[in-house]
């Protein structure tokens, strides 16, 4: 499994939410939150969908809807890829 990383996080979102819905996400925005970017809970869902397609990855309603930022998304996802090799 590849490591999730800031350029792909932020492909996965735009794809999900919208290119001009949101402030996107790059390495200046890791700790501000997913509601002060512009993403809403389904943007979330369906990227954390996304992420299980493309990286193998499965993360519960409960962590998703619970994630504060994009940083804590990507420890959250790159923890459990390492942790199931």
């Amino acid at each position: 499994m590849t490591e999730l990383t800031v350029d792909t996080l932020h492909r996965i979102l735009v794809r999900c939410a919208g290119e001009g819905d949101t402030d996107g996400v790059g390495d200046d925005t890791l700790d501000i939150s997913f509601q002060d970017l512009g993403y809403d809970s389904l943007a979330l869902m369906e990227a954390a969908a996304v992420i299980e397609r493309e990286h193998g990855v499965a993360l519960s309603d409960e962590e998703v809807a619970t994630v504060p930022t994009p940083r804590a998304l990507l420890t959250m996802v790159n923890e459990a890829s390492a942790n199931a090799a």
